[in-house]
Order: C-alpha cells, then structure tokens, then sequence
C-alpha cells in the first residue's frame, strides 16, 4: 500500500508539471479523483507522443527506484562507463609515451571500477562494499590527475602566459574530470538501496547498535565504524536525500559541469584537427543548451521535465553516433582494420563520444528521479 501511494504521488507530480506547459489541458477522469492532463492538438504530434512517453518513463523508473531494483542497472552503467573512460586514457597515456608512473594509476582503476560495477549488479555484498571504493578512488584519481594536467600545461614553453597554444597542444586538461564520472555514477548506486537488502540494512557509513539475525557485517561496516560521526552522519544523509527525491538538483548541477568538460574537451580536440569535418561542431553547439538545462534544473521543476530530458536525450544520440563516425575514421585511415590496434591508438580518439553519451545519460536519469516538494 505504501508503494501504490507513493507511486500515485509521483504520477501526481508530473502531470502537476504538464498541467503547467503551454497547449496541455486538463481531462476529466472517468471514474472521477484526481484528473490528469493531456496535450492538446496545439502541439506538435511528436510532442505530445514524447510527454506521455516521459510520464510512463518516469513513474517506471521512480518505481524501480523505490522498489531498489533500480540500483543493479545503475552499477552495471557505471562499470561500462569505466569501460569507455580506461580504453580512452590508455590511448591519450600511451601516446604520451607514459612519462610518469602516476599515468599507470587510472589505466588499473578503471577496470576496477568495470569488475565492481558489473559484479555489483549481481551480488549485494559487491555493490556495497567494492564498487564505494573503486568509485571513490576513480574520483580522487581524477582530481589528482587535474592538477597534473594543469602543471603539464604551466610546464610548457610559454606556461600560461600563452594560455590558448599551451592548452591546445598540452595535456588535455578536463579528460581526468571526465573520467571521473564513471566514479560518481558508481557512488551513486551505492546509496541507492536494492530490493535484496535484508529488512534492518547496514548500509556503508551508518552506525548500529543492534543488527538482526543472519546480517554480518562486512568489511566495509567495520572501516565505517572508525570513521568520524559526522562523515557517517552525512552518507545517511545523503542516502535519505536520494529516497526523499531531493537528490535531483545535485544529479542536474553534476550534468551540467559534465556538459562543460565535454564541451571543452571536444572544442580542445577538434580544434587540433582544423574541425575539419562540420559535424565536428555538433557537440561544442550542444554543450552549451546541456548546460543551461542542468543549471535550470536546480531551480525549476519544470525544465527538469522539459528542457533537461531533451538535451540529454540529444547528447547521448550525438555521442553514439559521434562513436560510429570515429569508428569509421579508424576504418579508414591507412591499413584500416589490417591494423587495428595502431591505427586505434594513433586515429581519433574512439570512446571519447561515448563519455559525451554518458553526459547524456547523467541528464536522462535526472530528469526521470521524482523531486520533492
């Protein structure tokens, strides 16, 4: 019962949302309660397919959230994100020639992250207690290696007195930012709970005084009982924040500083190569509205449920499709598949897009969480 309630009011929510867009009116219900709305002929077919397909969409996906079967798909996503994220900075390190050792640290992670997230989605006890940790240094790994970019840039003849030369022809300097939203997708499944979770759950970061029969606690626990309180204060925190429906701002400020790296990164690698195509443009162009629709989030609901979910929806098409083109660049350069690993390594960067796409992702998932009052 508490379930079919807090799924009414979710569907509630939305169409309170959809109440409130242009051309959208209300219809009476048949067999009377609380009245929903439809699109009117106003609006484009297209549209009006889109809003109700985003309305059952929504209620899905709030529904598995709440029923914890949610948490299983979100680890796999993270694992194959880390995927992506390692095979490209083992092509960028390898064409540095690995000059520091420090360069070796997110080509291990990685994979680490790929073996806790795919496992994660099969095996309560991995999700809990691998994927944190993995996640969670993939994340620091990143940060750290931002500010070895940066001082690879400052290092450069010139340093940062001819900022534009440097940065263009140094280190790229947002890739390690990028590779760490494999990290927080993976943090994030964490805190989400999952429906194989024993009634009374011993959650990372929480501190029990009783446990009941046949729950132990894992490593993890006992590493959390040494942490200060107020660091386990906050992941319960953060966890209740998440069930609450207060966790979608943070997700739409976290897609729009993605869309910045990405857009930056893509701006900083087709510069390189002249944009020698046009399409080369798409994802430069599209950054900008992903990141006005992320910022918007945080402050209207409405644009959560419009703008957010079709610039994302877009960023994850243009990533896909920018995965084939650079595929077929691979292709065709000298030798094509005869040569596979050398023309990959030296040829366009081949899962770069893919982390775009998964921008995309980070947005879609935003704009499907139900927000609180």
């Amino acid at each position: 019962m508490t379930l079919m309630r807090d799924v009414a009011e979710g569907a509630g929510e939305l169409r309170d949302t959809l109440g409130d867009l242009p051309g959208v009116r209300r219809v009476a219900h048949p067999a009377g309660g609380r009245t929903p709305y439809a699109p009117t002929k106003r609006l484009p077919r297209w549209l009006r397919i889109g809003l109700r397909a985003t309305e059952h969409e929504a209620l899905v996906i709030d529904q598995h959230v709440r029923e914890g079967r949610f948490q299983r798909g979100l680890a796999a996503i993270a694992g194959l994100a880390a995927i992506a994220g390692g095979f490209e900075v083992t092509q960028q390190h390898y064409q540095g020639s690995y000059g520091q050792r420090i360069m070796y640290s997110p080509v291990f992670i990685c994979p680490l992250v790929t073996i806790a997230g795919i496992w994660g989605a099969f095996n309560r006890r991995a999700a809990r207690v691998l994927l944190p940790l993995a996640s969670l240094a993939l994340l620091l790994d990143g940060v750290v290696g931002f500010v070895f970019h940066i001082r690879g840039v400052q290092r450069k003849p010139g340093g940062w007195r001819i900022p534009v030369v440097n940065v263009v022809m140094g280190p790229p300097l947002f890739a390690p930012l990028l590779l760490g939203i494999s990290g927080f997708l993976g943090l994030i499944a964490t805190f989400l709970r999952r429906e194989d979770d024993p009634a009374v759950e011993l959650l990372a970061g929480t501190r029990t005084h009783t446990r009941p029969a046949g729950v132990h606690r894992t490593p993890l626990h006992l590493l959390a009982s040494w942490l200060p309180r107020k660091i386990t204060r906050e992941g319960l925190e953060l966890e209740q924040h998440i069930r609450e429906g207060r966790f979608q701002q943070l997700l739409g400020a976290a897609t729009a500083i993605a869309a910045l790296f990405n857009g930056f990164e893509s701006l900083y690698a087709h510069y390189r190569n002249g944009f020698r195509y046009r399409t080369q443009w798409i994802p430069v162009l599209l950054s900008p509205p992903v990141i006005a629709a992320g910022i918007g989030t945080v402050f209207s609901k409405r644009i959560a449920r419009t703008a957010l979910p079709l610039t994302s929806l877009a960023a994850a098409l243009v990533g896909g499709w920018g995965f084939w083109l650079h595929a077929r660049g691979i292709a065709q350069r000298p030798g094509g598949l005869k040569k596979p690993v050398y023309n990959a390594l030296y040829g366009p960067p081949l899962f770069a897009p893919l982390l775009f796409a998964a921008t995309g992702f980070l947005g879609l998932l935003a704009s499907l969480l139900r927000r609180a009052s």
